[in-house]
């Protein structure tokens, strides 16, 4: 059995003051139980450097949000991965359906993201999900698997360095969230979809980021092929992200 991951997307959130609040928070319930299962932080890239001294030597790994596929160059206001490489990052978000929606990223881009991250011996959380009409069309199983394929092309043999989050575009901080039967039947697709690819992705952690919380953790987690979960408001709160890290074991 994978063990399982557990990743806090902070996004546009925090200020120097908050980090440092919440992270006290996170570290001293890890303290008190050492988690059983992996756990990192995405953080906005401006924090990289504190949040980077302030979880040196405990149980959580630095996370980014977005990666360049440039390795440098003319691309203003891009951050690489030998940049995020400076601050210890261990994972990175590729595919993020807000980067998806808000700033054009194909699944080429994404492709080209997750690479960058591999080169830089970094491991892309490839995010993969479809929209409410696409559910409701019966599309979903083609939708994530296409956003999937390209990755799957594009990095060969290094898939089974990848971590993959299925989030639903229609789950993400509107509160809804798949059934744990909706998430686990996608996760399971994903899962034959990797293992035709490469034998060795059955060890690939598949991820469930759609509005996952303190309440609904256990349930989410307890299904066959969801290997943790990608943490979105519920981050945010101490109390609340340590529920779902203790859900976890």
């Amino acid at each position: 059995m994978l063990q399982k991951l557990i990743a806090g997307n902070w996004k546009m959130n925090g200020s120097l003051a908050a980090n440092q609040a919440l992270l006290t928070g996170i570290l001293a319930g890890l303290a008190e139980r050492a988690p059983a299962c992996q756990v990192a932080v995405a953080v906005p890239a401006p924090y990289l450097a504190q949040v980077q001294q302030l979880v040196a030597g405990s149980a959580i790994a630095l996370g980014a949000q977005d990666v360049s596929q440039h390795a440098q160059g003319a691309f203003t206001g891009e951050v690489s991965a030998g940049m995020l490489g400076d601050f210890g990052v261990r994972y990175v978000l590729v595919g993020h359906s807000e980067r998806r929606q808000y700033h054009g990223e194909t699944d080429a881009v994404v492709a080209a993201k997750a690479q960058a991250a591999l080169a830089a011996g970094m491991t892309p959380i490839v995010c993969v999900g479809e929209t409410l009409q696409e559910r409701e069309a019966g599309a979903t199983d083609a939708v994530v698997q296409r956003q999937l394929a390209v990755v799957i092309a594009a990095v060969g043999a290094d898939v089974a360095r990848l971590v993959v989050a299925y989030e639903p575009v229609w789950a993400i901080g509107t509160g809804k969230t798949a059934s744990p039967e909706q998430a686990q039947a996608v996760h399971a697709a994903l899962r034959t979809q990797l293992r035709a690819a490469n034998a060795q992705c059955a060890s690939v952690p598949l991820l469930y980021g759609g509005s996952m919380n303190a309440a609904n953790a256990q349930q989410l987690l307890a299904q066959p092929d969801i290997d943790g979960g990608l943490i979105g408001g519920a981050a945010l709160k101490p109390a609340d992200f340590l529920q779902i890290i203790a859900a976890a074991a």
